[in-house]
């Protein structure tokens, strides 16, 4: 696939998707923090409905902290691997009071070394809450950069450098978001909706669906 075929995808589904941004809720990057932690292997829906109780409750590193253990667990228990979330959620929550006066750091070193915290996390809270142009790649974006070819690779690290690569430097910010929202609603997994997506004359998926006969 060359830069123009690239572009021409971009342009067109930030014309489709005006407004590319997280369906997780959050009014913070604390907030966007913790609901980024509990939605591994979880969805964005099943973890709003956990974080308006929670947050509600706790919105902080200290009043989460003040919950105590099991006071967290409560809230999320809707959650899979909720035990390990709430643990990760606690440490977390004692490394930015400790490290970085209850702070969300805006550097990918120091939100990685956070407990619960790794690359994909970092690159989601670098570019929603702070603006930064990263792409995390999630399952999502991974199937998206394979099938329609802009940005193929065996594992989540080569599709991530492929993309930071070959992105148009105009969508770079808004990448993540546009390519997310495409996997989840129209090139989904088991039977992606070709007929009527926008860049389906120019995605190189070969297996494409067809349009239900009449």
């Amino acid at each position: 696939m060359n830069s123009k075929k690239r572009l021409l995808i971009f342009d067109r589904l930030a014309a489709a998707i005006p407004e590319p941004t997280t369906e997780l809720n959050y009014n913070s990057a604390f907030e966007l923090l913790v609901a980024v932690v509990l939605s591994a292997q979880a969805t964005d829906k099943g973890v709003n409905k956990a974080t308006a109780k929670l947050f509600a409750a706790a919105n902080t590193p200290e009043s989460i902290l003040a919950l105590g253990l099991d006071g967290l667990k409560e809230p999320i228990k809707s959650i899979g691997l909720f035990n390990n979330k709430a643990a990760n959620i606690m440490t977390l929550c004692r490394q930015l009071l400790d490290n970085h006066h209850g702070q969300v750091p805006e550097t990918r070193a120091e939100l990685e070394a956070l407990a619960g915290v790794g690359r994909k996390t970092a690159n989601v809270i670098l570019n929603t809450a702070f603006g930064h142009a990263t792409i995390a790649v999630d399952t999502h974006i991974f199937r998206v950069a394979n099938r329609t070819g802009i940005a193929p690779g065996k594992n989540v690290l080569e599709v991530e450098r492929k993309l930071d690569k070959w992105t148009p430097k105009n969508h770079k910010k808004d990448a993540h978001h546009l390519l997310i929202l495409h996997g989840r609603y129209t090139c989904i997994a088991r039977k992606p909706k070709c007929p009527g997506c926008v860049i389906e004359d120019l995605c190189e998926y070969r297996e494409k669906t067809q349009r239900l006969s009449h």
